[in-house]
């Protein structure tokens, strides 16, 4: 194909008949393909360089492009001849019809033939673009060497080699021997050999470079012999035109990759330069401390580790190696390890002992003279790039992969295979030391026990052979976690519930009974029930640990049995000793006071008790003195280890972890006041009522039953007891919770207010400490700001001076800082141009006397002065005195009278008219000083001149495109101005302009009219025409400024962030001084940037987003089209911008392009700061912002100091595969991406790359961590390190996610940022007083290690269920979290901007812990784990962040879904089982109450609710509760009996768990708003949202403990504008709520229908108002909370929808959505997978349906008020027939259904007969009525619902027995059941219009008060302005 005599293809090119081979790139018919260098599929990745280049050069000769082409097509066919890669033969196909179009259009330019064009091309541009390239930006530079470095290799394809000319041949020797040092870098360009580059002259770069380039007194690492080899002549591996650095010594000797190496080179740098410019800043060298700090930070772990182990570290020193220089070389090859250790890194002991072997290997070559012995070299141990990652990291990634087999996709059981923690806990014991080094494959570790076989097959792994053992912990599906976790509180509140009972029960039933004798010993029962309850631990410490004995020591099984075998003994004891101390009963005073002397008269009882007491009574005195505990638990002295054996296991994590004396005061003084508070109320509202009426109850005789009673003889009522009493104990347990509520209200805003929040919370706060901001700035973001210290009144007057100095310079700088923000806010278009304006500081402040406060403080003074002037009596001093009163008006009464001088003088051109402007001011002046204002002044015309004046300066602001045209007016209005000074303001002015007019007769011959000369270019001046408009806005705004700005959100972030600068915080220290930190971003492929279609795309309303938007921003939207200049009915102007259209409803959303920009706010800042640090005599500059202006062009290195101090990588996981894919959505996603890149330089993108790769003739699949950035078009390749496997696929995709692109981050510190989140640049600012806090010396020794940040909801201003959400979500953000930090100190990691001490982390597992399905809550853990490995969470909330949630109600729920899923697995987790034991009592409650605690008492809200109305209908049915109520000894009792029976309806409601929201609302808003916003949401229904997500806490919590299969669920990140179809809302909440509503509706139709003939309706409806509240709540939230719910037609096409859905049959493949039966089979998901135990559990939860037919049939009226047992076996033989009648029909459908119809008539017909003939039969003969029959129903059908749920866990046996069809259609005919009458309520209330109304009046109560057109917008009504006329192409 190519005309070259030099071809190499073969045959000259691919043949003619190729050419109609059919296209198989499939693009969009209205889209520009993509270049065809960006379709490459990933097994010839290697041609990608080749077609860019191609591309590139395309413009400059089209033949040569050609040439590349084909030479990538004949790479394509060689690396690929038989097309068997996935999409090679597409690919090619493609490629050949692109070279057959190319070779007919192109032709050679240069010469005729191709190897001649070829070479001249190549000649051309080596010189034009190459031989200069060093003198080019390094970007630049590498773009032509990699380009000429291409071309060479196509041009050898297409030249013979001998007739290569000699001068190309130079040119190509010359690129490939420089080509290295031009490559693509990331931050340093440490290769570059061209100018030097500003971050590469900054000093502690250079130090850094210079001491890892130490290497010359190293020996060399040369290849074993016999081995191919690049090593040079004298046989080393070490290159001679590359300076080589420590780091490239040791990725050659370990066999490091060499992406790897650059990348951690570069890390190690840049912390290096970091460090010491901040402990160091004047030093030029790396000072030897600052590499003792960073081994002292990177190895905290591993010499940890080491004592753990009691091994010594493996760190020498010799006089042959410099000190600091083996430091770097272990620091150095530790960051290799980890950097290249894919999943191992979430195992850190793991990596420690890699380290360990590794650097003994290392400290072998080093100090072992083996440079002596072979002449300065040394033979390395590993061959090969790759060599450590084959030999070492992946064989331990195989058993990661194998065991994670065995979870078999998240539905197997935790205790059958091996986690991340099981296999890290491996290396906590000297076992570890078994696997030896080189790593012995045949140790324990790698080989299971028995030969394994290892079947993985996608999405069905199959793993056989024995399973290993856990490590320490097993992680078993059973809610006795709770218990053993918490087991300390459980024995609390169980011994004083005991307690409580014992003194109530009392005969005087008051506390002063305590010291009764009797009253007392009974009390000390307690402590046998506490040996009860420790021998329970111990028995559920064996068993739940009997999967981990296996790789337990025999000391620690030893410990497990001993501890159980005492408190059995504990038992005996007790209960013998106690038993016999009754008959010998002692006082109490008696018990004490004769203790000491007559100790052997004690009953055996009380010696047992102080011997049990002693443990405890040792930790409440080591829980004293928290330093000496801290001490002990973390020694590793082995006596100490031995003594502590009995205390607590050892283990290596959670040690030591007590707080200091002051916080333990603290959180324990806390605590108690909660414990008094609660367990009075306990005592004297819940427990001491019930007394009195149990005992009466316990008297009571019972002998009418009115059913068959099979405990008729138990004694005391027993039955009756239990049921009254099972609610008041479940309340009293949960009811701490509540407790809690109120006591971190109360504290939380206390500390708020301590803080100074909510100080400023409105503008006219603001406006009154602007004043003050700019000290407060200066103090707190303003480095270096000293206050002086006068020592004399010359210092003192000297001192003064510089005072005023500072004091104008911090003002400026304040200004700077303050005017970037209010930048920002306008481009973010929260602000209009005239807002921008109103509240901008001036951009040249130094020529005027008085400070130029923005225009917005100074808003109508000049009004108010000017009519304050015109009409005053009185004398100048009382007038002057007036003015000054207001400083705001003095300052603008001075800078209009100096700016109007200055504009007017500086517009007039001749000297005499310019004289007269001086004269005039003159006497103004000399009035002022001789206090003659008003004697010399015409005050009264003073308003006539501010008229002319503005008219002036309006045609002087205005636009002109030729200014010409309007010198005349300006001229006219100028006179007049002039007139009116001179004439009528002015007494003497007459005077003035006389001796004026004689000067200029005088010396002037030309007669000109006066004032006519101006300088019209004054106009183009920027500065001038802003002086121009700065007046205008001081002279024309007359209304007050306290609507400016009027966005909400604007107002919000303006005051904030004037309210944080009056906040605590550290000092921040000068930018180059800053601790470096990065932040990073997990992203999947949620959207990027929303693209037009998805703009103009309609919902079934008509809705688009963008028109949605213009209606909930309508006032941003106007300053949006204000922005880009585009007229609101101007539609085709506004098409031609769809990009920033695009931009401004991605800003608006939860978008990765909105995350990103808010996080390149940080860079910014840093640049501007620096800009600040760099300046430091601000009154010389002539003013800040010109200056900035001026400088900040070429601030080079404000841009390298931000670029070492920030990095921001985005971690996209499936970025490559986007670039790779077809689809659409998916190809624009990564498009976005790389324009993200490109728009932003310093972005990067880590991505895991897939690639097919032929390995020894066969293809693999190979997984690499990449890192890119942006380039000149495209993305360019900075790092590429190859992986063992695909990463995501063992444990949680965030988790992994994170960990890939972990290892390119940089700096210090590193803040976790989520893809809903935002930033802002006045918060930002803050960043470097958010670092300091991990060095603040307030921490003392315990230095935080994750810094918790505020966090603002952005996502509230939609609707009334977003808005309930963002209070929520706010109060937890801010309150919850702020008395999670301090007192309490439980604040962990919740996944959103928290900022990790990187370095602390990653050397101890990451930031995340990804095992699967335990690990659901990934984030969390991260805290769990900083806490148990020496760490400390604060929380700080002078600095927030934005953050989104889910708006809708599908959203909502599933969020919760998620989260209570994670909680579950939480509650399983070895995490916070050792955190519950390890923490001292106080702040174990804290951790309790406010992680896994919280879910449990939710649940134990609803299971008091079931229990109650349980035992009610207990009660009812067997008529126990009619005797009780008409008994008369029980009416005196029944008051209390009532209150305390209502008592838990007050819980349920859980108004009380609001007060966190109200406190913080009242604390930033007043609290006047706070109860106004809550009595607004009461009334839009917020009660029945909380409630309703009651129900989904509890429902997936409990469902997660007991059987397991949580998912991580996607929420999705949109706009939720659509209506949720019925069969949606069926499917979500049928089985967490709607079943659960409807049971809990029966039972209470039950109680009211059978109680209903002697109980009063008002008891009825007291006790169980809450519980008819919670059925409301949970069977209508879903449609009172989803748009357009009510409406008719949306109601008619709900319920065919889900009509259709129900009758769909389901099978393979078809999905949830699509037919009932898949669903219904999805959802016995969690039974398949159970365990006996669950299924047993499921079983017998099924059978308290049974009793609602038991005790119907009984009040039968057919039953004849028998009482037998018959009656209800007689009743089964119903439920028997009926199920026969199904089956009959089942099988008849299925035999004749289809092609028998008439027989199955005839079916249906009999049984129709015979049902009517038996109904008529027991109307007639046996009694039946109507009501038996609504009876029947009622109690027959829980009893199908109980048939069908035990079916459904007894699946297998009912498959076998043949009847599970019959199962189905069971399910089926109770779905249709439960379905119609959920849909009834619906749609009776759609038929009223008015309620439709009502409905969207409630949903959008919010929008209607800030007048949003939301009836428009769910009326699918278009706006012919803005909607894009899209209708018209529909």
């Amino acid at each position: 194909m190519a005309s070259g005599s030099g071809s190499k293809a073969e045959g000259g090119g691919p043949s003619r008949r190729m050419t109609r081979l059919p296209m198989r790139m499939d693009f969009p018919p209205d889209e520009e393909p993509p270049a065809d260098s960006e379709i490459v599929p990933s097994s010839l990745a290697s041609i990608v360089p080749i077609l860019r280049v191609a591309n590139e050069i395309e413009l400059l000769n089209p033949r040569v492009a050609y040439l590349c082409r084909f030479h990538a097509f004949e790479k394509a066919r060689f690396m690929d001849p038989t097309s068997s890669g996935r999409g090679v033969r597409q690919f090619k196909t493609y490629l050949i019809h692109k070279l057959e179009q190319d070779e007919e259009e192109t032709k050679p330019i240069l010469a005729r033939t191709d190897a001649r064009e070829i070479q001249k091309f190549y000649q051309w541009y080596y010189e034009t673009y190459v031989k200069d390239a060093a003198e080019r930006k390094p970007e630049e530079a590498a773009k032509h060497y990699q380009i000429a470095s291409v071309l060479y290799d196509v041009l050898k394809s297409v030249v013979p080699y001998d007739r290569v000319d000699v001068e190309v041949t130079r040119y190509a020797y010359e690129v490939e021997s420089k080509r290295e040092h031009f490559a693509n870098y990331n931050i340093l360009p440490l290769n570059f050999t061209g100018p030097p580059l500003t971050i590469m002259e900054l000093p502690e770069i250079k130090a850094a470079v210079d001491a890892l380039r130490k290497t010359d007194n190293l020996p060399k690492p040369r290849r074993r012999s016999g081995q191919e080899s690049q090593q040079t002549v004298d046989g080393s591996l070490m290159p001679e035109d590359k300076s080589i650095d420590l780091l490239d010594w040791l990725g050659l000797t370990f066999g490091f990759q060499k992406g790897n190496v650059e990348n951690q080179k570069e890390h190690l740098i840049l912390l290096l330069a970091n460090i010491n410019a901040r402990r160091h800043p004047n030093n030029s060298l790396l000072d030897t401390s600052t590499v003792k700090y960073l081994m002292d930070k990177v190895f905290g772990n591993y010499r940890s580790w080491c004592a753990y182990l009691h091994h010594r570290p493996n760190f020498e020193t010799s006089s042959n190696v410099e000190t600091q220089q083996l430091e770097l070389l272990y620091i150095g090859l530790y960051f290799l390890i980890w950097g290249e250790a894919s999943n191992v890194r979430f195992m850190p002991e793991c990596i420690c002992y890699i380290f360990h072997c590794m650097a003994k290997e290392l400290n072998g070559i080093l100090l072992n003279n083996a440079q002596a012995v072979t002449g300065g070299y040394f033979e390395r141990i590993y061959q090969g790039e790759e060599s450590f990652l084959c030999h070492v990291i992946q064989p331990i990634y195989e058993v990661i992969c194998k065991e994670a087999l065995r979870n078999k996709g998240g539905t197997g059981s935790h205790s059958k295979w091996r986690n991340y923690d099981d296999l890290n806990e491996y290396f906590w014991s000297n076992k570890c030391f078994e696997l030896k080094w080189p790593l012995n494959l045949q140790a324990d570790f790698f080989v299971q026990s028995n030969e394994r076989h290892y079947i993985a097959e996608r999405h069905g792994e199959v793993v056989s052979g024995r399973r290993k053992p856990k490590t320490n912990f097993v992680e078993v599906r059973t809610f006795w976690h709770l218990f053993r976790s918490f087991d300390r509180m459980w024995t609390f509140f169980i011994l004083a519930f005991q307690a409580m009972i014992i003194v109530a029960w009392s005969p005087s039933g008051s506390l002063s009974a305590f010291f009764d004798p009797d009253v007392f010993r009974n009390v000390l029962s307690i402590f046998i029930t506490a040996a009860l309850l420790n021998f329970l631990r111990a028995a559920l410490d064996i068993i739940l640990s009997w999967r981990a004995w296996g790789s337990m020591e025999y000391m620690q099984i030893a410990r497990y049995l001993l501890k159980f075998a005492v408190a059995a003994a504990w038992i005996i004891i007790l209960l013998l000793s106690y038993s016999s101390s009754v008959q010998n009963p002692t006082g109490l005073i008696k018990y004490f006071s004769n203790w000491v002397g007559n100790w052997r008269s004690q009953s055996l009882y009380s010696f047992a008790i102080a011997i049990y007491m002693i443990p405890n009574i040792l930790a409440a005195l080591l829980f004293l003195l928290p330093p000496l505990r801290r001490s002990v638990e973390r020694s590793n002295w082995r006596i100490i280890i031995f003594l502590m054996w009995w205390a607590q296991p050892r283990l290596y994590v959670a040690r030591g972890m007590h707080e200091d004396v002051c916080s333990l005061l603290k959180y324990t003084l806390f605590w108690i006041l909660l414990l008094v508070s609660k367990l009075a109320f306990s005592y004297y509202v819940e427990i001491r009522p019930l007394v009195e009426p149990t005992k009466t109850i316990m008297g009571l005789r019972v002998l009418n039953y009115e059913w068959h009673e099979f405990f008729s003889y138990l004694k005391h009522n027993i039955g009756i007891v239990i049921t009254i009493w099972s609610p008041i104990v479940l309340v009293y347990f949960m009811d701490t919770q509540i407790w809690y509520a109120i006591f971190s209200s109360i504290f939380g805003g206390i500390i708020g207010a301590f803080n100074h929040l909510g100080e400023i919370r409105t503008l006219g706060m603001l406006r009154s400490r602007f004043v003050s901001m700019s000290s407060a700035f200066s103090e707190r973001l303003v480095p270096g700001t000293e206050q002086p210290n006068p020592s004399s009144k010359h210092d003192y007057k000297k001192n003064q001076e510089e005072r005023q100095t500072r004091e104008r310079s911090s003002l400026d700088k304040f200004s700077l800082v303050w005017n970037a923000f209010i930048n920002s806010l306008r481009e973010e278009d929260l602000l209009s141009n005239r807002e921008k304006g109103l509240l901008l500081f001036p951009s040249s402040s130094h020529d005027v006397l008085v400070v130029q406060w923005p225009p917005f403080l100074l808003a109508s003074k000049i009004y108010i002065a000017l009519d304050m002037a015109k009409d005053f009596k009185g004398t100048d001093e009382k007038l002057i005195k007036k003015i000054k009163r207001d400083n705001y008006m003095l300052s603008a009464v001075i800078e209009c009278y100096e700016t109007t001088r200055y504009i007017l003088y500086s517009l007039f051109q001749d000297q005499h008219d310019k004289d007269v402007i001086q004269a005039i001011c003159a006497n103004v002046e000399s009035s002022r000083r001789e206090w003659k204002l008003l004697s010399n002044i015409r005050m009264s015309e003073l308003p006539q001149l501010s008229c002319r004046l503005e008219k002036l300066l309006n045609l002087l602001k205005s636009e002109h495109d030729d200014l010409e045209s309007v010198r005349t007016p300006i001229i006219n209005v100028l006179q007049d101005v002039m007139e009116i000074i001179t004439q009528d303001v002015m007494v003497n002015g007459p005077t003035i302009l006389e001796r004026f007019e004689q000067d200029k007769n005088r010396w002037r011959e030309d007669i000109r009219q006066k004032y006519e000369n101006i300088d019209m270019n004054l106009m183009t001046d920027p500065s001038w025409m802003e002086k121009v408009v700065r007046l205008h806005l001081l002279l024309t705004v007359k209304e007050s400024a306290i609507n400016v700005p009027t966005n909400l959100d604007a107002r919000r972030r303006m005051t904030f962030f004037a309210n944080s600068l009056f906040m605590k915080m550290p000092t921040a220290p000068e930018v180059r001084e800053m601790m470096s930190f990065s932040v990073l971003t997990p992203y999947y492929k949620e959207e990027v940037l929303y693209s037009e279609d998805e703009l103009r795309r309609k919902n079934e309303d008509g809705i688009s987003t963008l028109f949605y938007l213009q209606k909930i921003y309508p006032d941003e939207w106007s300053n949006f089209l204000e922005r880009i200049k585009v007229a609101p009915m101007d539609e085709n102007s506004l098409r031609d911008k769809m990009d920033e259209v695009r931009h401004w409803v991605s800003y608006r959303g939860q978008t990765l392009a909105r995350t990103v920009r808010g996080m390149m706010y940080y860079r910014k800042a840093l640049e501007l700061q620096y800009f600040l640090d760099m300046e430091k005599d601000w009154v010389n500059l002539g003013g800040s912002q010109a200056s900035y202006r001026e400088q900040m062009a070429s601030a080079a290195k404000s841009k390298a100091i931000a670029d070492i101090k920030f990095t921001y990588v985005v971690s996209c996981q499936i970025y490559g595969v986007q670039k790779a894919s077809k689809d659409p959505q998916e190809k624009m996603r990564y498009y976005n991406i790389l324009n993200l890149m490109l728009k932003y330089p310093s972005l990067r993108v880590a991505y895991i790359d897939e690639k097919e790769e032929m390995v020894d003739g066969t293809s693999e699949k190979r997984y690499y961590s990449v890192l890119v950035k942006g380039g000149d078009k495209w993305d360019q390749e900075i790092y590429r390190i190859r992986l063992p496997g695909e990463p995501t696929a063992i444990g949680e995709g965030k988790p992994e996610n994170q960990n890939h692109a972990i290892i390119f981050t940089r700096g210090e510190a590193l803040q976790a940022i989520d893809m809903i989140q935002d930033n802002y640049l006045e918060e930002a600012f803050k960043i470097r007083n958010v670092l300091e806090e991990f060095d603040n010396k307030k921490h003392g020794k315990h230095k935080p290690t994750i810094l918790g940040l505020r966090e603002h909801i952005f996502t509230g201003s939609v609707s009334s269920l977003a808005r309930f959400v963002s209070n929520q979500e706010t109060s937890f953000v801010t309150i919850g979290q702020r008395i999670l930090a301090n007192p309490l100190r439980v604040r962990f990691h919740y996944g959103h901007s928290d900022v990790f001490d990187r370095i602390f982390h990653i050397t101890r597992g990451g930031i995340s812990k990804a095992s699967k399905v335990i690990n659901l809550s990934g984030d969390i853990f991260a805290g769990f784990n900083s806490i148990m490995r020496g760490g400390r969470v604060t929380h700080h909330e002078y600095m927030q962040v934005g953050k989104g949630r889910d708006v809708g109600m599908n959203q909502i729920s599933l969020f919760e879904a998620k989260v209570g899923n994670g909680n579950g697995e939480q509650t399983l987790s070895r995490d916070v089982f050792r955190l519950g034991r390890r923490f001292d009592f106080y702040r174990m409650l804290s951790f309790y109450f406010t992680t896994v605690g919280f879910y449990f008492s939710s649940m134990v809200t609803v299971l008091a609710v079931y229990l109650f109305l349980y035992g009610r209908l207990y009660l009812v049915m067997s008529g126990l509760e009619r005797s009780i109520l008409e008994d008369p000894r029980i009416q005196s009792n029944l008051r209390p009996l009532e209150s305390a029976l209502a008592l838990q309806s007050i819980f349920q409601l859980g108004l009380l768990l609001v007060l966190p929201m109200v406190m913080e609302v009242g604390l930033e808003k007043k609290f006047r708003t706070a109860i106004g916003e809550f009595i607004i949401m009461q009334l839009e229904l917020a009660s029945v949202f909380f409630a309703f997500q009651l129900g989904t806490k509890v429902h997936y919590y409990g469902q997660t403990i007991l059987h397991g299969r949580p998912k991580y669920r996607g929420t999705g990140l949109g706009f939720v504008i659509e209506h949720a179809k019925f069969a949606d809302n069926y499917r979500l909440y049928s089985r967490s709520h709607f079943i659960k509503g409807l049971e809990l509706m029966i039972l209470l139709v039950v109680y009211l229908v059978y109680g209903e003939s002697y109980r009063s309706s008002s008891l009825y409806l007291f006790v169980t108002f809450s519980m008819w509240f919670l059925v409301a709540s949970w069977l209508l939230a879903p449609f009172v909370f989803n748009p357009s719910g009510f409406e008719w037609e949306n109601t008619i096409n709900d319920w065919g929808d889900w009509k259709k859905w129900m009758r769909n049959r389901g099978g393979i493949g078809i999905p949830v959505d699509r037919s009932w039966e898949s669903w219904w089979e999805s959802e016995q998901g969690h039974l398949r997978s159970t365990s006996i135990r669950g299924l047993l559990l499921e079983i017998f939860l099924g059978l308290r349906f049974l009793i609602y037919q038991y005790g119907i049939v009984y009040h039968l009226n057919i039953a004849h008020h028998s009482r037998s047992i018959r009656v209800y076996a007689l009743s089964w033989l119903v439920v028997l027939a009926v199920l026969v009648v199904l089956k009959i029909l089942l099988v008849a459908r299925q035999k004749f259904g289809t092609d028998f119809q008439l027989i199955f008539r005839i079916v249906k017909g009999l049984l129709f007969l015979g049902f009517v003939s038996g109904m008529i039969v027991l109307f007639v003969r046996y009694g039946l009525t109507i009501s038996d029959v609504f009876a029947c129903i009622l109690g027959f059908m829980p009893t199908g619902w109980a048939l069908l749920l035990i079916g459904q866990a007894c699946r297998p046996l009912i498959k076998m027995m043949g009847f599970w069809d019959s199962i189905k259609e069971l399910g089926r005919a109770y779905e249709y059941v439960m379905g119609i009458i959920i849909f009834m309520p619906i749609a009776v209330l759609s038929w009223f219009p008015f309620i439709s109304e009502f409905h969207t009046r409630l949903l959008f109560n919010q929008a209607f008060s800030r007048r949003l057109q939301i009836r428009r917008i769910l009326a699918g009504q278009k706006d012919s302005s803005y909607d894009l006329r899209n209708d018209r192409k529909d």
